[in-house]
């Protein structure tokens, strides 16, 4: 038996097929082909920078598929489903918005596929079958100890830093989040021990934990942070601002080899925060001048995420983001147009209040582009947020912006290995910005996916 795994690409530019050179190991799959027998053979294939072979024998395809690359993934669903090989999809999407998934797939998984995965194989095996629905509740990734199929990333020229996971989820429950709808506003973390041994499996020295949050839980994550410490090794995740409370988890965090988080400080406007109910964000509100010294003291090249088009901002108010994040001098930041996910509260909200474009799903609409605004703004047109936010990008990712930015001594200034950082990914990220700007889901040009 063979099983063809499947990360699909977000689409095309105008006249090209995108090949994302930022792109990094799609850990969600070498989890699964881990956790496939071994007499199951198992291949992957990346649509982000190779070609799909449709033709090549397989039993099983399976595909993970999120809200960005839902239009990409049916198609790929639909290739292999008219050569009659059976399709199983699984991923945020699916767990989202089933019944829209139901229709182009034999079978999906709703939450955490580890859960179901055996019983997948099994039945497909006995029956050469599958269930229409395979139900597993989120929970703790990996259980067991086993370790992803990192072989299969091989040559397929991924960024050099390994993909790791200690938990999973967040505690918080953001209007606009997916992740608190997934997981069921629950987290849950990984045995230290086990994320240990496969970190020590692994010949890398720089690590990305893909968590959600890694510090949801902070005496979790301080149990880890000391496991670390003797690894010696340099790292990278995502975490909350409210970290900055607790200075004995700093202290580990920086001593286990931190270089830096993505953070989602989401908006400088308090009102924003309170509306998006970004909990951990308002706490004793200085328009994050603390955080801010904090983070240079403890010599983070933090990653600032900012969320823009909440109803309290004017185009004013996306300029004053702006010049806050350059005054920060951050190693990089997202400036990412506010996205009404399927089933989370902003889309319900937008959707009751008759706000949505793109007949509610922008990402299956023919004409729906990447980094477009795909709602009615209260405080300006939904083209006027598009054109703010492509002009808040270009104005980050000059050349006099990157260089300006770079004179911080206690973070991108502070040793040889934080420069190399900096002068190395910011380039890389100024260009798969605008590459994928403006970009169509999927590959087949304005035909709708039925």
């Amino acid at each position: 038996m063979k099983v063809t795994l499947i990360k699909p690409n977000i689409g095309r530019m105008e006249h090209s097929l995108y090949v994302d050179e930022g792109r990094m190991e799609p850990l969600q799959l070498g989890v699964i082909a881990g956790l496939t027998p071994p007499h199951v053979e198992v291949a992957l294939y990346d649509d982000r920078m190779e070609q799909i072979p449709y033709d090549d024998k397989t039993d099983l395809v399976a595909i993970t598929v999120e809200t960005f690359t839902a239009r990409r993934a049916y198609e790929i669903a639909k290739e292999f489903r008219e050569r009659k090989i059976p399709v199983i999809m699984g991923g945020f999407h699916p767990t989202l918005i089933p019944q829209e998934v139901q229709e182009h797939c034999d079978s999906m998984v709703l939450g955490d596929a580890e859960g179901v995965w055996s019983e997948i194989i099994s039945d497909f095996e006995k029956e050469k079958k599958l269930k229409p629905i395979y139900k597993s509740r989120p929970g703790i990734g990996q259980l067991g100890g086993y370790i992803p199929r990192r072989d299969l990333f091989r040559g397929k020229g991924y960024l050099p830093i390994t993909l790791t996971q200690f938990g999973r989820g967040c505690r918080y429950s953001c209007n606009f989040c997916a992740i608190s709808v997934f997981f069921e506003k629950n987290y849950f973390a990984r045995p230290v021990n086990e994320v240990v041994a496969e970190i020590e499996k692994q010949k890398r020295r720089y690590l990305f934990f893909v968590d959600d949050n890694i510090v949801a839980h902070k005496e979790e994550a301080k149990k880890l942070f000391r496991a670390l410490i003797p690894l010696k090794k340099k790292w990278v995740s995502q975490g909350s601002i409210d970290m900055l409370e607790d200075e004995e988890l700093m202290e580990l965090m920086v001593k286990s080899g931190c270089l830096g988080n993505v953070i989602g400080l989401e908006s400088i406007n308090p009102y924003d925060l309170r509306e998006m109910k970004k909990t951990p964000n308002i706490k004793k509100f200085d328009h994050y001048a603390t955080q801010v010294r904090l983070l240079r003291n403890y010599g983070l090249q933090t990653w600032a995420a900012f969320t823009i088009g909440h109803d309290w901002e004017t185009p004013a108010d996306v300029e004053k983001t702006l010049n806050f994040a350059l005054e920060s001098k951050f190693t990089f930041a997202a400036y990412n147009i506010l996205m009404p996910y399927p089933n989370t509260a902003l889309y319900k909200k937008l959707e009751e209040e008759n706000r949505l474009l793109y007949d509610g799903k922008w990402w299956l609409h023919p004409e729906y582009r990447f980094n477009h605004a795909s709602f009615k703004p209260k405080s300006m047109s939904a083209d006027q947020l598009t054109e703010a936010v492509y002009q808040v990008r270009k104005i980050w990712n000059s050349n006099l912006s990157i260089l300006k930015r770079f004179m911080e001594p206690r973070t991108n200034m502070r040793t040889l290995e934080r420069a190399l950082i900096y002068w190395t990914y910011n380039p890389l990220f100024k260009k798969e910005t605008f590459k994928k700007h403006g970009m169509y889901f999927g590959l087949a040009n304005n035909k709708s996916i039925n």
